[in-house]
């Protein structure tokens, strides 16, 4: 089991990249619903003007079919009515058989109009607004003047013209007129989107061409939606960071807890043992004097039944209390094992097991300034008791925890490290405490020896015992820089050279 650290590092990260992806998606959805959008009002408004145009052929071909002549009692020719019908034809004029034109551009429009035999343009101005459309027909030939705005079908335009961004134009031969202003701040500034439509009207006569421009900006992505995924998953992320918290956190209290629970019953088999120990001494010597009583009791002849009572009574007692104590060992011990350890030995990594134990006890290191490090790339594999080791490692990281408290807290460090020696594995667990005083370091793996005050003096019994039931063994030197090492030995599993 690996520190959290890392793993919250990528969550965020990963985070990170889920909002920047969503917003990247959002700003582009809306770009595209822009540039649909803009290219149905272009396609719209040239369909528009495309019918206007057509209608003015349409006009020119009717006027050229019915020749209305002009009125002979001095009332207008009909054909000047037009203007009341169509208010963005400004006029209408006609040239009769063998008369002339008075605008030398109206003559050459009808020259090209009967070689193409359609309405013909004459010298457009498109600057001021308006052109000339003639259509050669004999005998009388006709011109309109179209307002170029007022051709426009404004109630059936497809954007508000005093407010769009987008800007619309009329072309033709390097001339341009504007029908639409749009946003010209938008359009001038840099970067952004730019959209752009550009197609002929449908009318060869007038051979417009319909120019759409609009400039999607920065400023103009939907910011505020972008912001809300982003903060939903800033909410999401903080969520799970707070459940996988909670998820660590439980986790790393149900391993401290079972590790507990077999440290409180490997260390009463120990005390068990180291009172067994003490014990059997002291009531050897009873029997023993017990026994020499009897005997030389039975040399004095005064109440001589009563005294071999009395002893015999002592003799059974004595060995009542031998086989008490024999007994609370062999129940705190676990059945079929020696010194309490498991049997079930299995392949498992020095270095793996050190990472496991720094992250059970990471709240702790945090609270005491101490950040551990674990030195172990290589994979040391080695043959022992998995709760065995972790009871060991952990217990010598306490150890060298509590030892720091007695230093700086700047000059605070802990060191694991794993390395192959022969045939056994090894890991260090080095500090830089105060050290292992000269008269403790022989005495510190006795049981009930203690160099902390209140300390029982079974921790590194414990951790011995088991070390050695798993074939390997336990040690301590201190350092020359200062601060101890212990150092734990176990045989290599066999996979392992």
């Amino acid at each position: 089991m690996r520190t959290s650290g890392g793993s919250v590092r990528w969550w965020w990260l990963g985070g990170a990249v889920l909002a920047a992806a969503g917003a990247v998606v959002i700003a582009r959805q809306a770009i595209d619903d822009q540039r649909a959008l803009f290219e149905t009002d272009a396609r719209i408004v040239h369909r528009l003007l495309s019918q206007q145009v057509v209608q003015h052929d349409a006009i020119l071909d009717t006027l050229a079919l019915l020749q209305p002549a002009p009125d002979t009692s001095g009332a207008a020719a009909p054909e000047q009515r037009l203007p009341s019908l169509y208010p963005h034809i400004l006029s209408v004029q006609r040239r009769e058989r063998g008369a002339a034109w008075s605008d030398p551009d109206l003559t050459a429009a009808e020259q090209r109009s009967a070689q193409d035999r359609r309405p013909a343009l004459a010298r457009p101005d498109l600057a001021s607004g308006r052109y000339r459309l003639v259509l050669a027909a004999q005998p009388t030939a006709y011109a309109l003047t179209i307002d170029l705005r007022g051709m426009v079908p404004w109630d059936e335009w497809p954007m508000p013209a005093d407010s769009s961004p987008v800007r619309v134009l009329l072309e033709h031969a390097g001339q341009r007129h504007e029908l639409q202003r749009g946003d010209p701040a938008a359009l001038a500034g840099p970067g952004g989107w730019r959209f752009e439509f550009h197609k002929h009207l449908a009318a060869a006569s007038q051979p417009f061409d319909v120019v759409a421009e609009r400039r999607l900006g920065w400023s103009q992505l939907p910011w505020g939606l972008m912001g809300a995924w982003s903060a939903l998953v800033a909410t999401a992320l903080t969520l799970g960071a707070q459940w996988q918290r909670q998820r660590t956190a439980r986790q790393r209290a149900e391993e401290l807890l079972r590790l507990g629970q077999v440290a409180r019953l490997n260390t009463l088999g120990e005390l068990a043992a180291g009172m067994a120990h003490e014990l059997n001494q002291p009531l050897t010597a009873v029997l023993a004097n017990t026994q020499a009583a009897q005997r030389l009791l039975a040399e004095d002849p005064p109440e001589l039944d009563t005294a071999r009572q009395a002893m015999a009574q002592a003799v059974d007692q004595s060995r009542r209390a031998a086989e008490v104590v024999g007994r609370l060992r062999r129940t705190v011990e676990r059945p079929g094992t020696p010194d309490g350890v498991s049997s079930a030995l299995l392949p498992l990594d020095l270095g793996e097991a050190a990472r496991r134990a720094v992250h059970l006890l990471e709240p702790e290191c945090r609270r005491r300034g101490v950040a551990p490090q674990v030195q172990a790339d290589a994979v040391v594999a080695v043959t022992g008791d998995p709760v065995a080791v972790d009871q060991i490692v952990h217990n010598l990281l306490m150890n060298a925890l509590q030892a720091m408290d007695a230093v700086d807290p700047a000059t605070r460090a802990l060191t694991l490290t794993t390395r192959r020696e022969g045939g056994m594995g090894e890991l260090g667990v080095a500090d830089r405490g105060p050290g292992i005083a000269a008269e403790a370091l022989p005495r510190l793996f006795e049981p009930f020896f203690s160099t902390r005050e209140g300390g029982l003096g079974l921790g590194l019994s414990l951790c011995e015992t088991l070390a050695q039931g798993m074939g390997g063994s336990l040690a301590a030197t201190n350092q020359a820089g200062g601060g101890a090492v212990f150092t734990l030995r176990l045989p290599l599993s066999g996979g392992n050279p």
